[in-house]
C-alpha cells in the first residue's frame, strides 16, 4: 500500500520535486522529470505519493502546483480524515448500581482513569473519575456501601463521540473539557428516548498513537 503521509520521510528527490513546483508550478509532470533527467514514468510513484500526501495539487492539462501547508497542517488535515471506529480501545463498564468499592477494584485492575457507567439495560447513565473515586474515598460513608451512581456524572453532562467523528475532532473535545477519555458511543431509541450505547473509548494515549503514526506514514495499526 501507498505511503500516504510522507511528512518526516521525505526522499532527497520528493524534496526537489518540492522546490521545483515551488518555484516553477503549475508545471506539467514531463517538465519536472526533464528537469531531474528521469522518465515520466520513474517519477509518477513520487508525484502520486506527494499528491496524496497533499503536499501538491494536480490539475488536468495544466500541471502540478504547491498546497503551501505545512507538515503540521497536512498532518491535522490528515487527522481530520481518520476516524474514531479505526483506533477506539474496548470501554471498561461497570452497572450503575455497584458500589464504590467495586468501582475502585475496577479501575486498578484495568489499569484506568475512567469507568463508564450503564444501567439495568446497559445503556450509558454516568462516568466516574479517579477524582470522583477519590472524593468518595475521602468521606465518612463506607465506600462499600456507597452505590456509585451517587458520585458519578450523569448523562446529559458527559461528552460522547460517535465511531464516525474524526480524531482531530476528538482530540479537541479532549483539550476544550480536560479530561481523558471520552465513550464511543452509538444512539438508540428506548421509549421513545435517546440512548447510547457504549462500544468503545478514546483516550489521550489512543490520540497519541494515532498522531504517531499519521506522522510515521503507517497504514495499519500496529
Amino acid at each position: 500500500m501507498v505511503r500516504v503521509v510522507s511528512i518526516i520521510e521525505l526522499t532527497k528527490r520528493q524534496d526537489l520535486i518540492i522546490e521545483i513546483v515551488k518555484d516553477e508550478g503549475p508545471i506539467t509532470g514531463e517538465k519536472i522529470a526533464e528537469k531531474l533527467n528521469l522518465t515520466r514514468a520513474t517519477l509518477r510513484p513520487d508525484l502520486a505519493i506527494l499528491t496524496m500526501a497533499g503536499f501538491l495539487e494536480a490539475r488536468p492539462r495544466v500541471g502540478y502546483f504547491y498546497s503551501g501547508k505545512s507538515g503540521p497542517q497536512l498532518l491535522s488535515n490528515l487527522a481530520r480524515k481518520k476516524v474514531v471506529k479505526d483506533y477506539k480501545v474496548l470501554p471498561v463498564i461497570i452497572k450503575e448500581a455497584s458500589s464504590v468499592y467495586d468501582a475502585v477494584c475496577a479501575l486498578f485492575l484495568e489499569d484506568v482513569g475512567t469507568l463508564y457507567v450503564v444501567n439495568n439495560k446497559g445503556y450509558l447513565a454516568g462516568v466516574v473519575s479517579r477524582k470522583d473515586l477519590l472524593r468518595a474515598m475521602l468521606g465518612k460513608q463506607k465506600i462499600e456501601d456507597v452505590p456509585v451512581n451517587i458520585i458519578m456524572t450523569r448523562m446529559p453532562n458527559i461528552v460522547t463521540c460517535s465511531p464516525e467523528d474524526s480524531i482531530f475532532d476528538v482530540a479537541k473535545k479532549l483539550i476544550d473539557y480536560q479530561i481523558d477519555s471520552i465513550p464511543v458511543v452509538k444512539e438508540a431509541l428506548d421509549d421513545d428516548k435517546s440512548v447510547f450505547e457504549v462500544v468503545g473509548r478514546v483516550t489521550k494515549t489512543t490520540i497519541t498513537k494515532a498522531y504517531v503514526e499519521l506522522a510515521s506514514g503507517q497504514s495499519e495499526r500496529s
